[in-house]
């Protein structure tokens, strides 16, 4: 199940990337299955708590033995208290970085990087192990008769793995290093590293409640899935299904990946009139894998329970037409999985095939809107939704990534309402916008609908187990829990072309970012829990697609739909339209809003709305009266006869000309 295995293929395809050192490098068939067995202790994924790693020394806080965590992020400044490495105050082969596994651990390996920094560059190239189960005795690692010595690093992101010869039972584990970049006299012995290990059953803890559970009740498949073992599950899932599922591809990716998405309804495949549709999107950075899996995990979990009868799933899929897009850049992923969860670094398979970041590669209608507003004078001309895409952005000369289209397209054609973009590598949820208005590095840029936004943040924020646990750590560089785990995007950093602005601006679905984990490629072994963490999180912000106002905008006279009406909230700069049939979805907190719906042709009509705490939405439902001009207009073009009234407001035209025309 745990696709970071390396097979002999893989070591002979990348020597350098990955490291099985038994004195001269080789790697035998025991030394495999020993990795296959063995997951990581956890410090990169925080499972190893701060108060597990000790030094020999360390420079400064923000250097110290709880930086010395795989592909931990530094801040952009050296000096705080988020640096990016484990480093020693004095630079000598004395200098230890210790791991304790708190209880009887048979460790099979090391996994070593170099410091994360914008302006140091300090890496570690060999280094010994040691191990003890007191820490007063200490045995070393060996390589036959002589003590082991494993390679390091050569650059300081490329994550590089040492298995041991012959695994070691103990409780606690040393990275001793013995040679690192001396930069004349100022290089320092800086380190990030994850330990591979199994923990053997231990007989003090008999109870269930002393151990931290690593399983899920859910029956369903927690493991890292390909593009072909993905996309396997998803048709198992529709043939499990059918009545409620349909697989359909929105587009290729630039190597002719299809972007699958997983629909869900009890009418799959039409959109029902008045029931509002939801996306998920997940893998829009590849390397970051959780969402894809978690998406997955959902579609097997909605099917299985809505065969069961619960309740709240079955009104769910009765109520909403739910869209599961579970990797939108499927060449990024696949290049992080051939790496493995340990093995892939911070970056591989982040940007597309052709190395676009589709986090900034929407269009930027952000400027546009904020150029109109300083340069129009005539405030009543400006517009607030529904802004058209740029034409350059439309050539086919543009840098846009065919993933990207095809989600503009897909955007385009479902009229969804509410979504949410997965990501990973922190922990917190981020709103629009998330582009600062003038380009500031970083500046709270809310949009006219920030309440509501805050809102759907705090829903997801709230019940996730891992944001709202108050003892856990911050992941990288910033302490999200002073902002209780939700922060306006770009109030955290500058992102101009991102998907959330896009979608709020072009069309009417709302939209937020959750970073689900520190550990942006987390091993197969921590998905169950990482499933127990979300699973609540996702159903819950599903449901708040029902929050609000809904209805539909009908002609008075034929009752038909009204595509394309304008539905207008006092007090809120941001309009929405209904679509094709007419009916229309205003995502609200609860209060008494004054609502107008306005459209060409017709008289507009207002009216009081209240929306309530309750979990479904508010009818308000509008009928327009055609103005007589278009009227007259449509009747004519029918050849039909002209209503009595229409007649007398004829009549009474041709008076009031007659009588103009005479004076």
């Amino acid at each position: 199940q745990q696709r970071h295995i390396l097979t002999h293929k893989q070591l002979e395809r990348d020597p350098t990337g990955v490291q099985g050192k038994r004195g001269k490098g080789e790697m035998t068939d025991k030394a495999l299955l020993v990795v296959s067995e063995c997951p990581p202790l956890g410090l990169e994924s925080l499972k190893v708590k701060d108060t597990q790693l000790r030094a020999s020394s360390y420079k400064r806080r923000g250097l110290g033995p709880h930086r010395g965590r795989l592909n931990i992020q530094s801040g952009t400044v050296d000096g705080d208290i988020y640096d990016g490495a484990w480093c020693a105050q004095y630079r000598d082969k004395k200098q230890w970085l210790e791991v304790d596994a708190r209880r009887l651990t048979r460790f099979t390996g090391v996994i070593l990087q170099g410091r994360n920094s914008i302006w140091s560059w300090d890496i570690v190239h060999t280094y010994k192990v040691q191990f003890s189960n007191d820490t007063l005795v200490w045995k070393p690692c060996m390589n036959g008769t002589e003590e082991a010595i494993f390679e390091g690093n050569q650059d300081a992101e490329t994550p590089v793995l040492a298995l041991f010869d012959t695994s070691t039972v103990a409780r606690y584990i040393r990275i001793n290093p013995q040679t690192w970049y001396q930069n004349g006299t100022k290089g320092d012995i800086c380190l990030r590293a994850e330990v591979l290990g199994c923990a053997l059953p231990d007989p003090n803890s008999i109870y269930p409640w002393q151990t931290e559970p690593t399983e899920s009740k859910d029956k369903l498949d927690f493991r890292h899935h390909n593009y072909k073992e993905m996309r396997k599950l998803m048709k198992s899932v529709q043939d499990e299904c059918p009545d409620i599922t349909r697989i359909y591809s929105i587009g290729k990716s630039y190597t002719g990946l299809k972007l699958y998405v997983m629909e869900i309804s009890d009418n799959p495949g039409k959109h029902e009139l008045g029931e509002p549709e939801f996306r998920y999107v997940a893998g829009m950075h590849g390397n970051e894998v959780l969402g894809r899996e978690l998406l997955l995990n959902l579609m097997q979990y909605i099917c299985q329970e809505y065969k069961r009868g619960d309740q709240r799933i079955v009104h769910l899929v009765k109520e909403t037409r739910i869209h599961l897009l579970p990797s939108m850049n499927p060449d990024g992923y696949e290049m992080a999985f051939k790496k493995g969860s340990e093995l892939a670094g911070w970056s591989l398979g982040r940007y597309s095939y052709e190395g676009i970041d589709m986090n900034h590669n929407f269009a930027d209608l952000n400027s546009v809107m904020w150029t109109a507003i300083e340069l129009e004078t005539d405030q009543s001309k400006l517009i607030n939704h529904y802004f058209p895409i740029p034409e350059q952005y439309t050539t086919e000369e543009a840098f846009v990534a065919s993933e990207t289209r095809a989600v503009i397209s897909w955007m385009q054609n479902i009229p969804f309402v509410l979504g949410a973009n997965l990501h990973g590598g922190e922990l917190v949820v981020t709103y629009p916008y998330d582009m600062t208005r003038d380009w500031a590095p970083r500046e709270h840029t809310p949009t006219a609908d920030e309440s509501f936004f805050r809102w759907l943040a705090v829903v997801y924020a709230s019940t996730n187990q891992v944001m709202s646990n108050h003892d856990r750590r911050p992941c990288h560089n910033k302490d999200f829990l002073r902002y209780n785990n939700i922060i306006n995007g770009a109030d955290w950093h500058n992102v101009p072309g991102s998907m959330n602005d896009f979608s709020y601006l072009h069309t009417n679905c709302f939209e937020v970012t959750v970073e689900l984990s520190c550990d942006k490629f987390p091993h197969a072994s921590e998905l169950p829990i990482e499933w127990e963490n979300n699973r609540e999180s996702l159903l819950t912000y599903m449901e708040q697609v029902h929050r609000g106002i809904k209805g539909v905008v009908r002609d008075k006279d034929t009752g038909a739909g009204i595509a394309d009406a304008v539905i207008k909230v006092d007090d809120i700069d941001h309009h929405i339209r209904s679509v094709a049939d007419g009916d229309y979805w205003r995502l609200l907190n609860p209060g008494e809003y004054r609502v107008t719906a306005t459209t060409d042709g017709y008289f507009p009509s207002s009216r009081t709305c209240q929306v309530m705490y309750d979990h479904y939405p508010t009818i308000c439902d509008f009928r327009l009266t055609k103005m007589p001009k278009e009227r007259l207009k449509e009747l004519l073009m029918k050849g039909g006869k002209l209503p009595k009234d229409l007649q007398l407001r004829l009549r009474q035209l041709r008076m009031r000309k007659g009588k103009d025309g005479k004076q």
